[in-house]
């Protein structure tokens, strides 16, 4: 009970003294600040060599066919109804280049 005692008698001495308009943070809140502005600089010089030993070489898709460069998966071949490379779909009639 004493600590709450000797805080309640000189909570409105340091009243009487503060003036509102002029609080500022003071040279703690500049400590606080600078420490956190010198973490953050320190993780993000980490951050970046840890990333300059990354390798994002990728390994090539294995349902992807050798010569597609379209970014989209190879079609499996599944009977009629499926596109094969060079040819019209399935129950159209292929037509020789030239002839209509």
């Amino acid at each position: 009970m004493y600590a709450t005692q000797a805080l309640t008698q000189l909570v409105p001495l340091a009243a009487d003294e503060l003036d509102k308009n002029k609080v500022t943070p003071g040279v703690l809140g500049f400590l606080v600040f600078a420490a956190l502005a010198v973490g953050t600089w320190l993780l993000m010089k980490s951050m970046n060599r840890h990333m300059g030993k990354v390798d994002f070489e990728e390994t090539p898709d294995p349902a992807a066919r050798p010569g597609d460069t379209d970014g989209e998966p190879a079609e499996v071949s599944s009977g009629a109804g499926t596109k094969a490379a060079g040819t019209k779909a399935a129950g159209t009639k292929a037509t020789a280049p030239g002839k209509g």
